[in-house]
């Protein structure tokens, strides 16, 4: 019950006792026989159905009776029954006030010299995000290479699968990086066009994709490029044009020719999107070789095969190892990381022949970094490794690649990797560009090097017979004569005395030690030209 209830209620309360216990008037002899309920001091009503006063008739002046404004229904909602009943019950109203608002205390200000600044991390320059972008966007217009198991494996005592890069349309893994960088030009610049000014891996992948894409493409080379390469550069569909007798001349040429014509210079770099495409080999190994548990990396691509691919693999799993390989006549990444920074200049003579795409530019600061926190080791292969490499790539795996992509498997044969002793372990074979002549000679120096062609020179006398007995026992040792030279004259030969070279290739170092061994009792003044 409300307040405005209870107030009403005592009112109406107090008129009804003041009228029980006030002495009743006579009743006429009319109300006698009424009932106690048609009683006037029980109706609650007007006083008179045909009264037009609201509380009554007026009797000398003065207000009758007051009716109550509650009808007779709603009396129950106040105890009336109670009433009557000849009970009062008292209830008692409690005010309750709201309760105190305390304030609190103003926030003390303070300096903004006073607040810890924390430095947000930095963005981070090849995301697993831009990878995962770049293999979904070159994914039609890329094949993807096969991941092999080796035949060496049970050689070298380790599970080894040869992602076979090399079989890109240009013959290195270089396509992946340019295919994505050529994509994620503006259509102002595709419609503009492209220029390179270097004869490798990297402007072979510009030329082949640029055409493909419809992208206008330009190739600068110096008069000193064979006519092989730029025939190559011309199939693909690119404008050749000669200039300058250095790589310095062409390159200059085109950056002027760049700024006239609208054109964009590209070069191989640590360009985000190139690395990323680069990256999206080590998706698909991990793709197609399970349980990994190590990756042999070669340091082509400027790096960037290396860093994107490891960038990769840290991501899908960071328990697999990740192994970088790079020559011995140029240790680039082996130096910058004892120096904690790239290095701009390497003071080294490597074979340009070989290594010609590694000498070409330096190392990038993002590249190094990524290197740094991705990369678990890095080791260097000499030159005679990466030919022998070469050499068990066609024996084994009937492919021809070059001293760059046999990097990675050269660390394996040269024995650097124990650790990978029962492990399955993926190698990169990044490229086989190489020119025919020069992979002859690689192929002549690494039966050499294997022990599989030896050469000897040997006095013999003029008399009948001799030459026919040294013959018929390189016959019995069952080896192949490749080559003989007969010089009867000679400057440190004996009188009567001819001295004979000879050119022979055995099956393998066993039968060469023992073809060794015999002729070394046979003719005692023979000498050997070893490698």
């Amino acid at each position: 019950m409300n307040f405005a209830a209870q107030l009403f209620y005592s009112s109406y309360l107090s008129e009804r006792l003041e009228r029980l216990y006030s002495p009743r008037p006579a009743l006429k002899d009319s109300e006698e026989n009424d009932p106690f309920w048609q009683r006037e001091e029980l109706y609650l009503g007007p006083s008179q159905p045909g009264s037009s006063y609201k509380y009554g008739p007026i009797s000398n002046g003065t207000v009758g009776r007051r009716p109550t404004l509650i009808e007779p229904e709603r009396l129950k909602d106040f105890g009336v029954e109670e009433l009557l009943n000849g009970d009062v019950k008292v209830h008692e109203t409690k005010v309750v006030m709201a309760p105190e608002v305390v304030l609190m205390d103003p926030p003390k200000t303070r300096r903004v010299s006073e607040f810890r600044m924390i430095p947000r991390p930095p963005a981070q320059y090849l995301r697993f995000e831009d990878i995962s972008a770049a293999a979904f966007r070159i994914q039609s217009g890329m094949q993807k290479t096969p991941c092999t198991y080796s035949r060496l494996s049970k050689q070298y005592g380790m599970e080894i699968y040869l992602k076979k890069e090399h079989l890109h349309y240009t013959g290195s893994v270089k396509e992946r990086g340019v295919l994505y960088l050529l994509t994620s030009l503006t259509q102002e610049q595709q419609r503009m066009g492209v220029i390179v000014a270097t004869d490798c891996n990297f402007s072979m992948a510009v030329a082949h994709h640029a055409v493909e894409l419809k992208i206008p493409v330009f190739v600068i080379m110096p008069s000193s490029c064979s006519s092989p390469r730029l025939r190559i550069y011309r199939d693909y569909g690119a404008m050749v044009i000669s200039y300058g007798s250095t790589g310095r001349d062409s390159q200059n040429h085109a950056c002027h020719l760049a700024r006239e014509n609208g054109y964009l210079y590209l070069e191989e770099d640590e360009n985000a999107a190139y690395l990323a495409g680069l990256g999206t080999v080590g998706m698909e190994i991990y793709e197609q070789v399970p349980k990994l548990e190590a990756v042999v990396i070669p340091a082509a691509g400027q790096y960037g095969l290396l860093a994107g691919t490891a960038a990769a693999i840290k991501h899908l799993d960071s328990r697999i190892l990740v192994i970088g390989v790079e020559p011995d006549d140029f240790p680039l990444l082996l130096q910058s990381l004892k120096t904690n920074g790239p290095i701009k200049d390497m003071h080294s003579n490597p074979n340009k022949k070989l290594y010609g795409d590694l000498m070409e530019h330096s190392l990038g600061v993002n590249t190094f970094q990524l290197a740094k926190k991705l990369v678990d080791k890095v080791i260097t292969v000499s030159e005679e490794d990466s030919l022998v490499a070469m050499l068990r790539f066609q024996e084994f795996e009937r492919s021809t690649v070059d001293t760059e992509g046999a990097m990675g498997l050269a660390a394996i044969l040269a024995g650097q990797l124990p650790e990978l002793k029962g492990k399955k372990v993926a190698v990169v074979v990044s490229s086989a560009n190489m020119e025919l002549e020069v992979v002859r000679q690689c192929m002549d120096r690494a039966l050499v090097l294997d022990n599989r062609i030896s050469k000897f020179s040997v006095q013999l006398g003029e008399w009948p017979g001799d030459m026919a007995k040294l013959l018929d026992v390189l016959t019995r040792e069952d080896v192949r004569l490749l080559d003989v030279c007969h010089r009867r004259h000679s400057d440190k030969s004996e009188l009567f005395k001819a001295k004979v070279e000879c050119v022979v290739e055995t099956r393998d170092k066993m039968q060469s030690a023992h073809l060794r061994k015999t002729l070394s009792e046979r003719y005692p003044s023979i000498c050997w030209l070893d490698r």
